[in-house]
C-alpha cells in the first residue's frame, strides 16, 4: 500500500512542483529535515532532546510554507530543468536553496552535540551547542521569510 502511496506522492509533486529547479528546492528542504530527525531519534538525553524538539517542531512548521512557495514559483517559471529564473524568483530560489542548506547544517550541528562525549557530564557545554543549533534553525526561518517577501514583491 505504501509503494502506491509513494507513487501517488510522486504524480502529484510532479504536477505542483515540476521536475526541475522548484522540485529540487523543495526536496533539498525536506531532506534536511529528514536529517535533523533523524539525528533527533538517536538522542539518548532527555533534557537535550527537548531543547531539540522544540527547534525541530519550528522547523517543521515550515515545510508547508516551503512548498507553497515553490508550487508558486513553478507556476510562474515552470521548470523541467536546472534553469535559475531572473528577477526576483532567483533571489526566492537563493532564499529557499539556502534556508535548505541552513536546515543541513542545524542537523549538523545537533548530530555533533549527540557525539560529543563531554555533553552528559557538563549540561552547560550542551546549552552552548544548542545555541548553535538555534542560530542555525533562526537562519532557516529568516530564509523562508525573505522568500515570501521575495515573492510577494515579483
Amino acid at each position: 500500500m505504501a509503494l502506491f502511496g509513494a507513487a501517488r506522492q510522486a504524480r502529484r509533486d510532479d504536477k505542483e512542483l515540476g521536475k526541475g529547479i522548484w522540485r529540487r528546492t523543495h526536496d533539498r528542504f525536506c531532506r534536511g529535515l529528514d536529517r535533523y530527525h533523524q539525528v533527533l531519534e538517536g538522542v539518548q538525553d532527555e533534557e537535550l532532546y527537548g531543547e531539540l524538539l522544540v527547534i525541530a517542531d519550528e522547523l517543521a512548521a515550515l515545510l508547508p510554507r516551503v512548498r507553497a512557495y515553490c508550487m508558486a514559483a513553478h507556476e510562474l517559471y515552470p521548470s523541467d530543468g536546472m534553469d535559475i529564473p531572473g528577477g526576483n524568483l532567483a533571489a526566492v530560489h537563493r532564499c529557499l536553496s539556502k534556508a535548505g542548506n541552513s536546515l543541513a547544517a542545524a542537523a549538523q550541528a545537533a548530530a555533533m552535540i549527540r557525539l560529543d562525549p563531554g555533553h552528559s557530564d557538563a549540561p552547560s557545554s550542551g546549552s552552548a551547542s544548542v545555541e548553535n543549533v538555534r542560530r542555525r534553525a533562526d537562519i532557516v526561518i529568516e530564509d523562508v521569510a525573505d522568500a515570501q517577501r521575495y515573492l510577494e514583491t515579483r
